[in-house]
């Protein structure tokens, strides 16, 4: 038989875990909350110049690049955190420096046509402190067979 102080102790050991996880998960939503704020008094806002591209009829195995160029018409620092590509014959080059209000930058993307015959559509995923968010950046056009 086990003493009412020992039954009292263990259901108090049960309970605190209980007790601490509820403040980790409070403080994780104040920590998640409190970033989107600082995220909010960060943004900025960017107009683009071009937001897609066409780059014709190529052969297969041409490499084109496109530049979409953009402007930062906020108050605060454009931070380009990261841009990816939906596929990897297609690679984005961000600028690594903040773009600061009032210049212009832009994001280089190279399309490797090669072993890819047939219309091309490809996207480009912008993430950055712009609010509105940055649109989808868009290459397209046609790769042809090579002639034997």
């Amino acid at each position: 038989m086990t003493h009412p102080f020992t039954s009292k102790l263990l259901l108090v050991f049960a309970i605190v875990p209980f007790l601490f996880a509820c403040n980790i998960r409070d403080k994780e939503k104040n920590s998640i909350e409190t970033l989107k704020m600082q995220e909010a008094r960060n943004a900025t806002t960017v107009e683009f110049i071009d937001v897609e591209n066409d780059f014709g009829n190529i052969i297969d195995g041409e490499i084109v690049e496109s530049n979409f160029t953009f402007k930062n018409i906020g108050n605060a620092p454009l931070i380009i955190s990261n841009a990816t590509a939906s596929c990897g014959c297609t690679v984005p080059e961000k600028p690594e420096a903040p773009v600061l209000p009032g210049e212009t930058g832009s994001i280089k993307v190279k399309f490797n046509s090669s072993g890819r015959p047939g219309k091309v559509h490809k996207e480009v995923t912008v993430v950055s402190n712009a609010q509105p968010a940055f649109p989808k950046l868009i290459i397209k056009g046609m790769v042809e067979k090579k002639s034997s």
